[in-house]
């Protein structure tokens, strides 16, 4: 709940500075200069750009969320509290490593579960590649998606 909660916060400090970047820009279109008017829609461009990268986001987290509850729901959802753990906290390398390679065998037996996409993406994250790892849950999602 505690990051669900910095989330909405962080959303809605963007939020306000999507709508004071829309007024500048408005300002910049008002000034009726042809420079003012291209400032303006360029300033303008931003704000679009950062509400869909937000609703794009949340959209992938609400996703991400329903897959985890149902998986944790069916008694499968990843479990990694017993992995040996570095001071910081973050799972030690190389149990990580190796966990991530039981995951990859599970997924080899079963390709087209978009269960075993998802432990593989959790796998990732623990070892810290974050690109494979929200790639590799686009996958999950579409899997489960198209299974529905």
């Amino acid at each position: 709940m505690k990051a669900r909660n910095v989330a909405l916060l962080m959303t809605a400090a963007l939020a306000v500075y999507l709508v004071l970047l829309a007024q500048r820009a408005v300002q910049l279109l008002r000034t009726g200069t042809p420079a003012g008017i291209a400032l303006g829609i360029a300033v303008f461009v931003l704000p679009l750009l950062g509400a869909w990268m937000v609703i794009v986001t949340w959209r992938s987290g609400v996703r991400i969320q329903r897959l985890g509850q149902r998986l944790d729901a069916e008694g499968a959802l990843p479990d990694a509290g017993d992995l040996p753990r570095r001071p910081s906290g973050r799972v030690d390398r190389a149990a990580a490593d190796a966990w991530f390679e039981e995951r990859r065998a599970e997924l080899e037996q079963h390709p087209d579960d978009w269960r075993y996409w998802y432990r593989l993406a959790y796998a990732y994250d623990l070892a810290g590649d974050r690109r494979r790892a929200r790639a590799t849950m686009r996958r999950a999602i579409d899997l489960e998606a198209a299974d529905r």
